[in-house]
């Protein structure tokens, strides 16, 4: 088991400057105009994908780092550029975990190339979840997929909504209720081929951050798609419906199951502490090279502690966010439980510094932070995503005290 370190590697420090080089050179440079046009950043995922930086080779090869910190590291670096181009390009992973979660071999090597392309037709992918009724409360989910055994086909009707590549994906990951008396137990991951009748986006949000990153509803009606596009196979999908309506008519065992779904999620929180880091970073490294530069009454606005403080604070925060992002994606990279619902601090802390760290940025910068010739304005904008996507702090609040009062989480 590899033990944990706080030392990297000289692969993992390779791989941290090559990122931060194109961060620096590639993505801030565009930053600002892909945010006023509100539109995905074609060119630069292309030029990543020409790099290998937007390709499934990468992406897997920091995923199976054994120390863990391979994602966390492409992340801070990635988003410390923009954290709305660093989504368009990392987008499409979330769709490629949600086949390697739950997919066949088969399934895995067939769609997650095609999520990608290659550098000279790059393609993008969309993990459908949330729904306009159904956001952290996953059981309130109604896009239903039905089984057609004469054509063995499955048909899905539903609306999702804040996907990011919805609509405008090659391939799209949606997730899908099979059996509405399971509840959470009865749901079930589909792939919907390229150009598949049915599909197709419904309204594209105006946001208030990511703004380079495409968001939007995507809308199933009688969508039609082969037997074999069910992440799993349905022999084994019938087999965990079996098992889940077992346990149902015996009153118990319920528990164990929801839990080993959450501690899927608290699994991929981490990489989203790790963004907001990111963020969080360079929002604190605008405002410290601006307190050393501007004067005011003839000296530095640094010398005076009531900036000074803010500036130690900032830093102190954004370290101790980062301690507990690489703590928790070590534990989920060796197989360590998360006891105390580790994956959800280093979340909701991250989150939350990010959010204050790019407000004391602006308020630092004055005047000038309030412009959008500064970019801490966009990065205060950008920030206020964390503390509500891939669970709200409140539900990463919920999900640590239930964990430490050994209760059930619903």
């Amino acid at each position: 088991m590899t033990g944990f370190t706080l030392d990297l590697n000289d692969d993992q420090k390779q791989v941290r400057d090559w990122l931060h080089g194109f961060a620096a050179d590639v993505i801030r440079p565009a930053a600002a105009e892909w945010d006023e046009r509100e539109e995905t950043p074609w060119p630069v995922i292309q030029e990543a994908a020409k790099l290998g930086i937007y390709s499934l080779d990468f992406y897997a090869q920091q995923f199976f780092d054994p120390t863990g910190l391979g994602i966390p590291l492409a992340m801070e670096e990635l988003f410390w550029g923009d954290a709305g181009i660093a989504l368009s390009i990392v987008g499409t992973g979330l769709a490629a975990v949600g086949v390697l979660a739950n997919g066949t071999e088969e399934q895995i090597g067939t769609w997650i190339p095609q999520m990608y392309g290659d550098p000279g037709d790059v393609k993008l992918a969309a993990f459908c979840s949330s729904e306009p009724d159904a956001g952290s409360d996953v059981g309130a989910m109604r896009t239903r997929a039905v089984y057609q055994e004469a054509t063995d086909e499955w048909v899905l009707d539903g609306t999702k909504t804040w996907a990011t590549n919805g609509g405008i994906a090659n391939v799209h990951v949606v997730v899908a209720v099979v059996d509405p008396e399971l509840g959470t137990k009865g749901h079930a991951s589909f792939i919907v081929p390229p150009g598949t009748p049915g599909l197709s986006q419904g309204q594209k949000f105006k946001k208030h951050g990511i703004r380079a990153s495409h968001t939007a509803e995507v809308v199933l009606e009688n969508v039609r798609i082969p037997g074999h596009c069910l992440l799993g196979g349905k022999e084994k999908l019938d087999e965990r419906l079996a098992r889940a309506r077992e346990r149902a008519a015996q009153g118990g065992g319920g528990e164990r199951v929801k839990n080993a779904a959450m501690a899927t999620f608290e699994a991929s929180r981490p990489a989203v502490g790790a963004m907001a880091v990111g963020t969080a970073r360079a929002a604190y490294e605008v405002a410290l090279d601006y307190a050393r530069t501007r004067t005011q009454f003839g000296r530095p606005i640094i010398d005076n502690q009531g900036i000074a403080f803010q500036l130690a604070d900032m830093r102190t925060r954004i370290d101790a966010s980062r301690l507990l992002v690489w703590r928790a994606s070590w534990m989920a990279a060796t197989g360590k439980p998360f006891t105390s619902a580790e994956g959800s601090m280093s979340k909701l802390h991250a989150s939350e510094t990010a959010k204050q760290v790019t407000a004391q940025a602006l308020q630092i910068l004055g005047g000038n932070g309030f412009t959008r010739e500064y970019p801490v304005e966009r990065m205060h904008r950008d920030a206020a995503i964390y503390t509500i996507f891939e669970g709200t702090s409140e539900i990463q609040r919920l999900v640590i005290a239930r964990t430490l009062a050994g209760v059930p989480i619903r």
